[in-house]
């Protein structure tokens, strides 16, 4: 096989690593006069990372675990160390792809070695960033068209690492330059030889990025931006050059994981929320994108698609199907020539868990490929029975298959599943010549028990080779075959080669009497060399001896160089009469040397060209066009076709024009056309057919359906499987069961997919009672349905099918958690809480982990309280298959055995270690995972954070912030990036509540929020945030927490800044009847004020107050009043503005749902007898009822899609006993799709921007967001995702934008003062977090909010002086010092200014200051000594000392800008040239709809947390 730099293999599996540093190896050669040359080499370290410079027998790898890095210009005879290159840092070996002499050496830093003459000699270069160790693409990227231009996937750490992309136009000879941050990598748009946008431009300049909104992001807020000037700015106006393409047709999609060159196609993969289905999108120029159409049973799903080695002319992708995880099969699907349809080709591949498929195409030869197929594939979907495979091959480009034969006997042949060695499988460039290992027989056999096979003509026939399984090469354009049995012992003396394209197999010894178990044969990538290369151990695998490069060289046979006549024509394809046949509309046909010739072709380096001609045009040479799929031998239209300019411009629906059959000559095809009847001639079509027609007018009317449910209940447990943004289909699914609230007896499940207009009964496997249903947290496309056995039923694609798996162990039927945890990324992996009981020692837990959704388990700790994964691709810093468990410290259950806290990263490949002893409980919110120990000896408890899951830190309370014997905590939401902690300060039963601590964003230094704040005796606590805004939360607070008889008296309470402000919510002034309340006041008080029912009294608590889709508006069920009134009594109201102002909308306690994204609003009375709901189309400024029964009925609940983008909604009542839900469709309102627009007043949605009360400027954490939001006026319906964050405006930074530093508090001026008897956090602790960081501050009391993007302004956490860290005092010198040129500057220019102010003064005394003259002379003379030289030394000082200033600060400004140049970037793409100096608002949304996700939120401390704006200097 050729190298493509692929690995060869690796020795992670060996227990013992030779301790040698240096080379050891002696070439051992054997040469002989009627066979190769073999030359055997040892080294210390395994080989690694072998790679041909392309054009040549130069060579070069790198050891294993030495990291050396070899080279031989003579293929492998002779070898030496790179000359110029620290071996010891190398860290990677790069082939540069596109040209053949350079090659890169990567360290883990920033200084790297690269060489342009195949590694003879080696320069350094210097890329900034370190190389990135968690790139998910190549750590280079090279344009295919000029080699010097190269991007470079690096990282920049502070604390915490982040991804970013540097790049160089001039291959490195200067220093690398910043591209872009906070990446997921970048691509050049010319991303291979045979791909071109069309414009020479952006061939040449253009580059796409997949972007991440923050270190803290998760990967379906992605983002794709292309850029044409290296995401610089284009003008003065520091706007970055950066457009997010139109994927969908209806505007940029997020969520953007991948992006892959597939031939002339560039591909783009979307992920979304509640889906683990991709969408594919497809380009060929990467203006123009379509997304991917796939059969609607093979759904793209993550980790489920493999995209194949493909053509000029489609895309190959196989798609797995079963849903047995642990023996995966696929179907291969192909496109048409733009990539946008895709048909079945082959059913039931043979995949492997690695997502790999048995797939090849047979090399340079079109229309010819080799696949396996699982032959019992019903019997492996039912778990019963093993794969048994059989290989197949087409030779007209899938249209048919047949069978591999050897004569009569049918053989199947080990493929790319079972990899055994580098490069392709089967084939090389040599024509027409493929090996394989296999067997005869009916299935395919274990590989130990193959024999090699061989075909010289592109696998139509076949002959058998050498026993036993080989690794094989090809070489001197297939005049040689060479073969090496494979083997796991070192047992292998000899090797095997042919000179007649396998009819003859001749031997050769290894030099010396060596025996090896061979790793990987190779050559150089065109198969055109007489040299090969073997590498190889010696020794058992567990305890290897020494490792080889074994050269093998053929030019010692001193064969002749081919003449003409020992050279023939050989077609690529034919038929079964012998005749060429055709695919593409063309022949194809090669020149090549004659099995039996005694020569060798010595044409090295040159790839075997073939020769065409072309077909007559059949139907096999056309394709299904744009918007047509294929039916069997049709093409039928799939959407609506594209009118010609100028036609149907008229009304009339009868308008016809010509345009496509449906058929196209599939781009690329070469056939000749005969006659004037072809398949592609145009047709009518009537205007109606077109895109673009006139929608059909809506009914104006609002439809329901009402579907009763059998039997005896009186609840329902309903889950919605939700489509993410990405899924292919449009349905609406719920899967419900009813059941009795007192004895919890349950009915049968069911399951609608058009939200509840039709439900059927779930098709479980098994008649097992469920017992629980629970949805996937990250993928709603799943859910589980618990028995009391050990089994768990169920489905991965909405309640369509239903499967089922067997756990180890029981669930406990005690236990009050679910006994399933899953992975946020990886939806298969799952860990089992089962249930283990002795006679001795009672009953206790034991998790155990899936790989493979349920197929095979592998027991991780016995004696668990929980497990849980915490690794997540949104949080890098944590290892993905990261594993905490909570477990007692001994395997018994003993009651003096403490419970510690144990992780694992890659289980079970490290054991589970302890982090924490002692400990109580644990909780994960966003990217914290939060820790409560106990202190026995205090009876209190104590928490802890971590962000790793590794290291704890305790948390910090503020000093004035005394707790007691502290034994309760609660989480809550966290979503800023800080830990909101709720620490209970009062226990008393029916009493309870407690304080909001604030964490800063490490999650240890906490500050107080508020106190005060309602629970209930579980500790659930009124608090909850308005969705899909940043900063808006209400908590209820106990108003009488000083009386000890009273019952809690609560009121509401709000905040704008996420906790640093609190405010009432502001009454409306009269009621639904235009009656005044009982009292008023203008923003609320604590005399008067809207106070609403909180979490504590919430009986659904996934009912919550807002809705992310309905952005500023909630709902809540209180009272007017100084206090929260009861339930029973309580009104409904709403606000539109985000709590800045409310109105009643209806009396008594009604439930609501938002739809439409907002645009529609319903209420319901809720357990109240009724017969209609109430809706609003324009955010509650009016109300129409709709009857949706004749009788009154008793409606529980309203619901609809979480995501609010649907327009139907389900009532859940009952009529006595007897249960029912009624559909509502909403869709008869609106036939219209809203349309955006950049005309402000034709655009049906307009911007809106949250305003803050106590803020003038409405900045908060330093920008102003502006969201999207349909126009209340509008008569249309949102028919896609809207973008609600539109637009971020940044303001400048001011005294909100810093907060109070740990140990300091705010005094009565707004200042932060240390608190007295404390001390501050040592200012050289950032020096040790940040090891980059050449210089600290000292303390001034402030530091920055972590959530504010503010630019320019105050920088109050800077004002104190500066000083180096430890080890950068050059560095600092170098950037904080004054140079002679700047000394110069600032002190000789101003005294020589000074000295001329004087010498002017001093000229101008008498006469220009004004003086008034009473008619007789001064005192005084102004050339009197004692006036001339103290006014010139006064005026010099004056003059000094009102320049420095400026001139200081210019300085200050110079060096701050030379240093941020060097470290200080801006998630825009271009350095940030003056920290903190620009006094301008930035307002483009490009520049700052980005980046700001890494923030974490503030550290307030008690009462006013962020302080007063303070124009003073601080």
């Amino acid at each position: 096989m050729r190298a493509r730099g692929a690995s060869g293999a690796t020795a992670s599996a060996w227990s013992a690593i030779l301790f040698l540093t240096t080379l050891l190896w002696t070439a051992s050669v054997v040469r002989a006069g009627d066979g190769p040359t073999i030359v055997a080499s040892e080294f210390a370290n395994p080989p690694y990372n072998l790679n041909y410079f392309k054009g040549t027998n130069v060579v070069l790898f790198q050891e294993v675990y030495g990291r050396t890095v070899w080279r031989s210009a003579d293929g492998g005879t002779t070898w030496s160390k790179a000359e110029g290159i620290d071996h010891e840092k190398a860290a990677a070996l790069v082939m540069h792809e596109y040209d053949g002499d350079r090659a890169y050496v990567l360290t883990r830093g920033n200084i790297h070695w690269k060489t342009h003459d195949r590694g003879e000699t080696w320069q350094t270069f210097f890329t900034d960033a370190y190389t990135s160790e968690f790139a998910d693409t190549a750590l280079m990227i090279f344009h295919p068209a000029d080699p010097d231009k190269i991007l470079f996937n690096g990282m920049e750490c502070e604390g915490i690492c982040e991804e970013l992309v540097m790049y160089t136009k001039d291959g490195f000879e200067t220093d690398a330059l910043f591209l872009r941050g906070h990446t997921q990598g970048c691509w050049w748009a010319k991303s291979s030889p045979l791909f071109t946008t069309g414009r020479e431009d952006w061939d040449r300049d253009r580059i796409l990025c997949i972007i991440r909104d923050g270190i803290f992001s998760p990967q379906e807020n992605n983002r794709l931006l292309i850029s044409d000037n290296y995401f610089s700015a284009k003008g003065g106006d520091g706007v970055v050059q950066e457009d997010e393409p139109n994927l969908n047709g209806n505007g940029p999609v997020k969520g953007i994981v991948s992006i892959v060159e597939v031939k002339k196609y560039l591909l783009v993969a979307a992920a979304s929320r509640n889906t683990a289905e991709r969408a594919l999108f497809v380009s060929g120029d990467t203006h123009k994108w379509h997304r991917a159409i796939f059969p609607q049973d093979h759904p793209i799903l993550e980790t489920s698609y493999t995209v194949l080695e493909s053509t000029n002319y489609s895309i190959q992708i196989d798609v797995k199907t079963s849903r047995r995880i642990s023996k995966p099969m696929g179907t291969l699907l192909t496109s048409n020539s733009n990539g946008t349809y895709f048909t079945r080709n082959v059913e039931h591949t043979n995949r492997n868990s690695g997502s790999w498929v048995d797939f090849e195409k047979v090399s340079n030869i079109q229309g010819i490929f080799l696949v396996n197929q699982v032959d019992n594939w019903k019997e492996v979907e039912e778990g019963e029975e093993d794969k048994k495979i059989r290989t197949r091959i087409t030779f007209d480009d899938g249209r048919t298959f047949e069978s591999v034969k050897t004569g009569d006997k049918e053989i199947h042949l080990h493929s790319i599943t079972e990899i055994n060695n580098v490069g392709p499988i089967f084939s090389s460039p040599a024509p027409g010549l493929v090996m394989g290992n296999g067997n005869h027989g009916s299935y395919l056999k274990d590989y130990w028990e193959s024999q090699l096979y061989i075909s010289d003509d592109a696998g139509r026939t076949w002959i058998e080779g050498p026993e036993g399984p080989h690794k094989y090469e090809f070489g001197d354009q297939g005049s040689i075959l060479l073969a090496v049995r494979d083997n796991e012992d070192d047992e292998v003396k000899e090797i095997r080669y042919s000179l007649d394209h396998g009819k003859s197999w001749e031997t050769a010894k290894l030099p010396d009497n060596l025996s090896i178990a061979p790793w990987t044969l190779t050559t150089t990538r065109d198969s055109s060399s007489l040299k090969f290369l073997l590498t190889a151990r010696k020794g058992l695998k567990e305890s290897p001896t020494g490792f080889y490069v074994i050269s093998v060289d053929f030019e010692g046979l001193h064969e002749n160089k081919c003449k003409e006549s020992d050279m023939e024509d050989w077609f690529a394809r034919v038929d079964d009469d012998g005749n060429p046949s055709c695919v593409m509309g063309h022949t194809q046909k090669y020149h090549r040397r004659k099995k039996d010739a005694k020569c060798f072709i010595k044409e090295e380096f040159t790839d075997p060209a073939p020769e065409s001609a072309p077909c007559e045009c059949t139907d096999a040479d056309f394709e299904c066009d744009f918007n047509f799929v294929r039916d069997d031998d049709e093409c039928r239209l799939a959407a609506p076709i594209v009118a010609p300019e100028g036609a149907c411009k008229t009304d009339d629906p009868d308008e016809t024009f010509m345009g496509s059959p449906g058929w196209r000559l599939i781009p690329g095809n070469q056939c000749k056309r005969t006659g004037s009847d072809q398949k592609d001639n145009q047709k009518e079509w009537k205007c109606s057919d077109a895109e673009g027609s006139s929608n059909k007018p809506g009914s104006n009317e609002i439809e329901h359906i009402q579907w009763p449910f059998e039997g005896s209940f009186d609840r329902f447990d309903k889950h919605y499987l939700e489509r993410g943004e990405s899924s292919s289909g449009d349905d609406e699914t719920i899967i419900a069961r009813p059941y009795k609230a007192v004895t919890h007896e349950a009915g049968d499940v069911f399951v609608t997919h058009d939200h509840g207009k039709n439900w059927t009964k779930a098709k479980l496997p098994g008649d097992e009672g469920v017992t629980a249903i629970v949805t996937h947290p990250y993928v709603k496309d799943m859910a589980f349905f618990f028995t009391r056995e050990a089994k768990v039923f169920y489905t991965v694609d909405r309640g369509r099918h239903f499967n089922y798996f067997k756990p180890e162990l029981p669930p406990d039927p005690s236990f009050d958690m679910i006994p399933l945890s899953f992975h946020p990324d990886r939806q298969d992996w799952l860990i089992w809480h089962g249930q283990v009981c002795t006679d001795d020692d009672g009953c206790h837990l034991e998790a155990s982990l899936s790989w493979d959704r349920g197929d095979n388990w592998k027991t991780i700790e016995r004696y668990v309280e929980k497990c849980a994964f915490t690794g997540s691709s949104a949080y890098r810093f944590r290892n993905m298959t990261q594993i905490v468990c909570l477990a007692r410290q001994r395997e018994n259950n003993e009651e003096n055995n403490p419970l510690q806290l144990l992780y694992s990263d890659e289980f079970p490949k490290y054991k589970m270690d302890v982090a924490l002893d002692n400990v109580l409980n644990y909780a994960t919110m966003a990217e914290f995972i939060v820790v409560a120990t106990e202190n026995k000896t205090e009876k209190t408890l104590n928490a802890l954070a971590s962000i790793n899951g590794r290291d704890y830190a305790p948390a910090h309370f503020p000093y004035n912030f005394e707790v007691p014997h502290t034994n309760a905590y609660t989480v809550l939401d966290s979503s800023t990036h800080a830990v909101n902690l709720f620490v209970v300060t009062e226990q008393e039963e029916h009493k309870r509540y407690g304080s909001i601590l604030k964490s800063n964003s490490n999650g240890t230094s906490y500050v107080l929020s508020i106190s005060g704040v309602n629970c209930d005796d579980y500790y659930f606590v009124d608090f909850e945030k308005m969705l899909g805004l940043e900063g808006v939360v209400v908590v209820n607070t106990v108003q009488n927490r000083d009386s000890d008889s009273e019952p809690k008296k609560l009121q509401t309470r709000i905040s704008h800044n996420d906790g640093a402000e609190w405010g009432f919510l502001p009454p409306p002034e009269r009621d639904l009847d235009g009656n005044r309340f009982s009292c008023y006041s203008e923003k609320g008080d604590e005399t008067c004020a809207l106070h609403i029912h909180g979490y504590t009294e919430r009986v659904d608590n996934r009912k919550t107050y807002s809705s992310k889709s309905a952005i500023g508006i909630m709902f809540g069920i209180g009272n007017v009043g100084p206090i929260l009134g009861d339930a029973k009594d309580a009104d409904t109201f709403m606000t539109a503005d985000a709590g800045l102002t409310w109105k009643m909308v209806k009396k008594g306690s009604w439930t609501w749902s938002f739809g439409d994204q907002g645009s529609i609003v319903v209420l319901a009375q809720r357990n109240t007898k009724s017969k209609s709901i109430s809706y609003s189309l324009d955010r509650g400024d009016t109300w129409e009822d709709y009857p949706f029964s004749e009788t009154d009925v008793v409606i529980t609940d309203i619901t609809t899609l979480r995501s609010g983008s649907s327009r139907d909604f389900i009532l859940w009542g009952h009529q006595g006993d007897k249960l029912f839900t009624v559909n509502l469709d909403f869709s008869g309102l609106a036939s219209e799709p809203c349309k955006d627009d950049d005309d402000q007043e034709k655009s049906d949605y307009e911007l809106w921007s949250p305003k803050h009360p106590l803020q003038p400027d409405d900045c908060l954490f330093g920008h102003k967001n502006y969201y999207l939001r349909k126009k209340k006026d509008r008569k249309c319906y949102n028919d896609r995702d809207l973008q609600y964050l539109y637009g971020v405006e940044n303001c400048e930074c001011t005294r909100r934008d810093y907060e109070c530093d740990y140990n300091f508090e705010l005094d009565n001026h707004g200042y932060c003062q240390l608190v007295e008897g404390l001390e501050p956090l040592d200012p050289e602790q950032v020096c040790q977090e940040k090891p980059e960081e050449f210089e600290y501050y000292e303390p001034s009391g402030f530091r920055r909010i972590p959530l504010t993007t503010c630019k320019g302004g105050l920088e109050a956490d800077k004002a104190r002086t500066s000083h180096p860290c430890p080890g950068h005092e050059e560095e600092f010198e170098r950037k904080r010092g004054v140079s002679g040129v700047a000394v110069f500057f600032a002190v000789v220019i101003p005294i020589a200014l000074a000295s001329l102010a004087g010498w002017w003064v001093y000229h101008n005394w008498q006469s220009k200051f004004g003086q008034i003259r009473l008619g007789e002379r001064n005192g005084l003379s102004s050339g009197s000594p004692w006036v001339k030289y103290p006014v010139v030394a006064v005026s010099a000082v004056v003059a000094v000392v009102g320049a420095m200033p400026l001139v200081l600060g210019s300085l200050w400004r110079s060096a701050s800008s030379a240093l941020d140049r060097f470290r200080s970037r801006d998630g825009g793409g271009r350095y940030s040239w003056l920290r903190g100096s620009s006094q301008r608002r930035f307002t483009t949304r490009d520049s700052f709809a980005r980046g700001r996700g890494d923030y974490a939120i503030v550290d307030e401390d008690e009462g006013e947390l962020l302080g007063d704006d303070s124009d003073e200097e601080v």
